[in-house]
This record gives structure tokens, sequence and C-alpha cells, in this order.
């Protein structure tokens, strides 16, 4: 046998008990078995259900607790109960990654470019009446805040956009995206040349451009809504990276 065969990789550490009871919660949980708001059995139950100890079945609540998968109450009665996390869960893991890889804001802008115009169009042409009136609400949000919290306002209502799109890869991806977005946003209001009624005028021609998305999107003119969306996103860049260095800032930064 030749010497590469004879190499041995890495061994692979074989589950513990705690592990394998936690997978098999884990999966239920996934196919739907279990629901938000379940109670799991009880110890005694899962005990003899498993044939685990009670210190590897609190091992495995661990686990779970730490994928947010189930919520924990101890002391008499006591018991587990299934917690489904949203995108948002994984939203500072995901953006820890983006920070560890030297990930800048211009980077993260050009992947919002790529998600939500088609993301317009997809809401325009598939999108239910009701998906159409909750983004006109949200739309009405913005123009409540246009003299106010506007910046907060507009990252809610880029992300509605592909929520309301019912792609749900891209919907998380935004989520996932969404304190990134609104610290760059912020920054940049903070950072702006623009003050008083140079930054009104500026909200009210963002405001206007919403306005025109949610008519082309009323009217299911996808082909409109997505190049009306990119053209919005376009001049958006021009002003949220009117300082020259803001562009090659990276997302540690933002998140400090």
């Amino acid at each position: 046998m030749g010497a590469a065969l004879m190499r041995r990789g890495p061994e692979l550490r074989p589950k513990k008990m705690a592990d394998l009871v936690a997978d098999q919660i884990r999966k239920q949980i996934v196919r739907g078995e279990l629901r938000e708001g379940d109670w799991l059995p009880t110890e005694p139950e899962l005990i003899e259900r498993f044939g685990v100890s009670r210190p590897t079945l609190r091992e495995a609540f661990r686990l779970l607790e730490a994928d947010s998968l189930v919520r924990v109450r101890r002391g008499p009665p006591g018991g587990a109960r299934v917690s489904i996390p949203g995108p948002e869960a994984a939203a500072p893991i995901f953006s820890l990654l983006l920070a560890l890889q030297d990930t800048t804001v211009e980077d993260v802008y050009a992947a919002r470019m790529v998600i939500e115009p088609p993301a317009a169009r997809l809401l325009a042409e598939a999108g239910s009446d009701a998906d159409h009136d909750a983004l006109a609400a949200e739309l009405e949000k913005v123009e409540a805040a246009v003299d106010g919290r506007f910046g907060a306002a507009t990252v809610r209502f880029h992300q509605r956009v592909v929520e309301l799109s019912g792609n749900r890869t891209l919907s998380t991806m935004v989520t996932l995206l969404g304190e990134i977005m609104s610290r760059q946003i912020a920054t940049a209001y903070d950072e702006t040349p623009r003050q008083g009624a140079a930054l009104e005028e500026s909200n009210r021609l963002a405001l206007r451009s919403y306005k025109r998305l949610v008519e082309l999107v009323r009217r299911r003119d996808g082909a409109g809504a997505e190049r009306h969306w990119a053209e919005h996103m376009r001049r958006a860049q021009e002003h949220l990276f009117e300082d020259p260095g803001a562009a090659r800032r990276q997302v540690i930064d933002i998140l400090d």
C-alpha cells in the first residue's frame, strides 16, 4: 500500500449522546413535527425515550438553546419550549464573517444592488394585492419619518421590498445584511455635508422615488420596477459614498 494511502487523515470525533439527542429533536423541529411554542415532553419521558441520563439530556438542551431552537424554563415545573428563530438570529455571526474577511461597505452595497432590483420585479409581477398594500403601508411609515428617523425608515422599506417579493432566500439574505445596512445609513447621515433644508430636500427626493416604485408595483410593471429601483440605488450610492473614504470603509468599522 502506497505511502499516500497509509497516511491517516484527521480523526473524526464520534458524536456524543447529547449531540445525537439534540440532532433528533432538531430534525423534528425542521420537519414541522414540533412547532413554535410546543413544549417538549418532560425530562423523565425524554430520558426514557432516548435512554440517556439527566445530565446528557440537559447538555442536549444546552445545544438546542445555543441554536435558538428551544427556551428552557428552569425550576419546577420547568421544561423546554420550541422557539423558531428568524434570520436575524444569524445576523451577528454573518456580520462577523464579513468583518473577518475585510469586507468593505461598498462590497455590501454592491450585493444589495444585485438582490433588490430583481426582488422589486418579482414583487410587481408575482406579488399579491395584499403584498402591494403592505409595501404601500411601509411607504406611509417612511413618509411619516421624513422629518425624523428617515434613515431607519428607509432601511426598513428596502427590506420590505425584498421580503414581500416572496423569495425566501433573497429575504433571508437582506435580513442578514439588515444591521450592516442600518449602520451604513446611520453613518452616512452622521457624516453628510447636507444639513437643514438641503437634507430635507434630499429626503423628499428619496420619498418621491419610493412612491414611484409603489406605483410601478401596483401596475405590475415588473421591468419598470426593476429599472427604477436599480436607478434609485445607483443615485443613493452617490449620496451614501460622497466621502471618498466611505466606500472603502470596512464592515468592522461601522459595527464597532
